[in-house]
């Protein structure tokens, strides 16, 4: 099987319906995993109805609690792993993620030579469309100050838009994953550059949800700035290639430390 896209879920009654037909409606032959965190709006039960419109296409797992953005990821990723899935994706429900631009980091894993592809606000090329100043201030910050702590040379470190090639999921510890929130997609960029496989940012419009109400809150906010420090400590004082890499997993690709960007220069 080709490509499974990755879509976590609370409280997204007003989108989920839309971007399942959306994304399937791209005729890309695009599997959908939804993982849904007891949302009490009844998300779960509009997929269970798509179910006979997408047969085959459209799977659910269901958990009991709101468990948080990395572990429903992780929970996804071994799920298509047990699959056999060659291109995992990740997106957001609420089409701040353009369903459009999925062939763009497929194309990158696929034909241009990506392990990783992250669709990136902050590359050439890339925007933010509907966001209030102040917090594209704050975005930008963030992805700055990750980078000036962490020397990771990914210019949208939060974004949530990416795709993995499998052998690079099979290779990471997701037991020394730690974080939870949107700190997560951080430490899965850290750990993938760690381990020395190759990120290509592709630019993209990030466009601000319409429906629905944004997850972000103080607790994520203070996990993503205490959490880049840390990832710091561990890199410098404990050997985090060795941490985070899966040895019970043999690489099926020599890894390549390196970072391309859309127009093609590396770091």
């Amino acid at each position: 099987m080709e490509k499974l896209l990755i879509v976590p879920t609370y409280n997204e009654r007003e989108n989920v319906r839309l971007l399942l037909k959306t994304v399937f409606d791209l005729q890309q032959d695009f599997h959908i995993l939804i993982i849904d965190d007891s949302s009490p709006d009844g998300t779960a039960e509009i997929v269970k109805t798509l179910f006979a419109n997408y047969p085959g296409k459209l799977f659910l797992e269901e958990r009991r609690g709101k468990l948080g953005l990395g572990t429903a990821y992780i929970h996804g990723f071994k799920w298509a792993m047990d699959r056999g899935y060659r291109f995992i994706f990740e997106m957001d429900c609420d089409f701040s993620h353009n369903p459009k631009d999925l062939d763009k980091l497929y194309r990158a894993c696929k034909y241009e030579g990506a392990d990783v592809a992250v669709g990136s606000r902050y590359v050439r090329g890339g925007k933010v469309e509907n966001w209030p100043a102040l917090r594209i201030g704050i975005s930008k910050g963030a992805s700055i100050y990750t980078r000036l702590i962490t020397f990771m040379p990914i210019k949208d470190p939060t974004a949530g838009f990416v795709c993995y090639r499998n052998y690079v999921l099979e290779a990471i510890n997701f037991d020394k994953i730690s974080f939870v929130g949107y700190a997560f997609q951080i430490e899965m960029k850290f750990a993938t550059w760690k381990l020395g496989f190759k990120i290509k940012e592709v630019p993209i419009t990030f466009i601000d949800r319409q429906y629905g109400v944004s997850k972000m809150n103080k607790g994520i906010v203070k996990e993503g700035i205490f959490g880049v420090l840390k990832l710091k400590w561990m890199s410098m004082f404990k050997n985090y290639r060795r941490r985070v890499k899966n040895y019970d997993t043999l690489f099926k690709k020599e890894p390549q430390l390196t970072i391309v960007e859309e127009n093609g220069t590396s770091g």
